[in-house]
C-alpha cells in the first residue's frame, strides 16, 4: 500500500509546475485587462510594447518549468541569429510544441514576440483561447473553410503598426501521431495523389496559411525558420514511431532530451507563386522526415558526420 502510494503522488508531480502556470494565468489576464482598458487613448504601438513585456514575463515563468523543473537537455542544431522578424513553420507532434518555439525565441529575446496561426477551436480555450487573438495570433478553418481575407487584414495591420513578429505556424494542421493511422494514411494518400513524396515521420504540409503569412508581411519580415523537432526515446532503432511526449508526460521529466534543427532561409530563398511555394512546402517537409527518421533511441547519434552540436543547453 505504502509503495503504490509512492508511485501514485510521484506520477502527479506535474501538478505543481501545474498549479502555478494555470494559477498565475487569471492573474496574468487581469493585469493585462488592465493595461487594455488604460491604454485605449494610447498609441497602439505602445499598447504592443507593454504587451509583448507583460506576455514575455509570464511565458518565462512557464519555461522555468519546461527546462528548469523537467531537467530536460535542449540540443540545438544550428546557429541561431539575433532577434527579427520571422515566420517559424515546423513539425508538429506534440501539445508541448509551442514550448519549443518559446525556448527559441527567448535565447534571442524575443519572447514577447511569439504569436501563433493556431486551428479555429482553440479560441474558446478556458482564459487563453481570447487573450491569443489579441496578442496577434490568427485562428484559420481548415480547407474551403479558411478565411484567407481576415487572415491578410490582420497580419498586414500588424506589420504596418511595425509590431514585432515571431509567428509560429505549424503547416501539418494536426499532430503527428502514429496511433493515429488513418490520419496519416490520409495525408499520404493525398501526397501521392498530387504527385508528391510520400512521407513517413511528418505529415503532408498545408500551405494556405504559411503562404499567406510570408507574403503578406515579406516586406515586414528578415527571415523564415525552418524548425524540426524530434523528441529522444520516441523512434526506435528499427524506425517504429511512439506518440510524442504529452504535455503532463514532459512535466513528469519522461523526455530525457529534445533534439532541434534550426534553419534560418533569407526571404529570396522563398518562391512568390502558390504552385512553386508548395512544391517548396513539401521539400522542406522531406529534408524533416529524413531528418527525424535519423533520430535514433540512443544518444549515440550525436556523433553522426552529417550533423554538428553547436549548442547544448539544460
Amino acid at each position: 500500500m505504502l509503495l503504490s502510494l509512492v508511485v501514485h503522488t510521484y506520477s502527479l508531480r506535474y501538478w505543481l509546475p501545474a498549479a502555478v502556470m494555470l494559477g498565475t494565468a487569471p492573474a496574468y489576464l487581469l493585469s493585462w485587462s488592465a493595461w487594455r482598458l488604460l491604454s485605449t487613448l494610447l498609441p497602439s504601438r505602445l499598447y504592443h510594447t507593454v504587451d509583448d513585456c507583460v506576455y514575455s514575463v509570464y511565458q518565462s515563468i512557464v519555461l522555468f518549468f519546461f527546462e528548469n523543473y523537467t531537467g530536460v537537455e535542449i540540443v540545438i542544431y544550428g546557429d541561431i541569429p539575433k532577434k527579427e522578424n520571422v515566420v517559424y513553420l515546423s513539425n508538429h507532434q506534440s501539445t508541448t510544441d509551442w514550448i519549443i518555439a518559446d525556448m527559441l525565441a527567448i535565447r534571442q529575446n524575443a519572447l514577447g514576440h511569439v504569436r501563433y496561426v493556431l486551428k479555429d477551436g482553440l479560441k474558446w480555450l478556458p482564459l487563453y483561447g481570447w487573450y491569443f487573438s489579441q496578442h496577434g495570433g490568427v485562428y484559420v478553418k481548415r480547407s474551403a473553410n479558411f478565411d484567407e481575407k481576415a487572415m491578410k487584414k490582420k497580419l498586414s495591420s500588424q506589420a504596418k503598426l511595425g509590431t514585432p513578429m515571431y509567428l509560429v505556424i505549424f503547416p501539418e494542421g494536426t499532430r503527428y501521431n502514429p496511433e493515429f493511422q488513418k490520419v496519416i494514411n490520409d495525408s499520404q494518400a493525398f501526397a501521392a495523389k498530387e504527385g508528391l513524396a510520400v512521407l513517413k515521420h511528418v505529415l503532408t504540409p498545408r500551405m494556405k496559411a504559411s503562404h499567406v503569412a510570408i507574403e503578406t508581411m515579406k516586406e515586414h519580415l528578415d527571415a523564415v525558420y525552418d524548425i524540426t523537432v524530434a523528441y529522444e526515446g520516441k523512434l526506435t532503432a528499427a524506425g517504429q514511431r511512439h506518440p510524442a511526449p504529452t504535455m503532463p508526460e514532459f512535466l513528469c521529466k519522461e523526455c530525457p532530451r529534445v533534439h532541434i534543427h534550426f534553419n534560418r532561409l533569407d526571404m529570396r530563398e522563398i518562391p512568390v507563386e502558390p504552385v512553386f511555394f508548395r512544391r517548396w512546402l513539401h521539400e522542406r517537409f522531406e529534408i524533416k522526415d529524413k531528418w527525424v527518421s535519423e533520430i535514433a533511441p540512443s544518444p549515440s547519434f550525436l556523433f553522426m558526420p552529417n550533423y554538428i552540436c553547436l549548442t547544448t543547453y539544460t
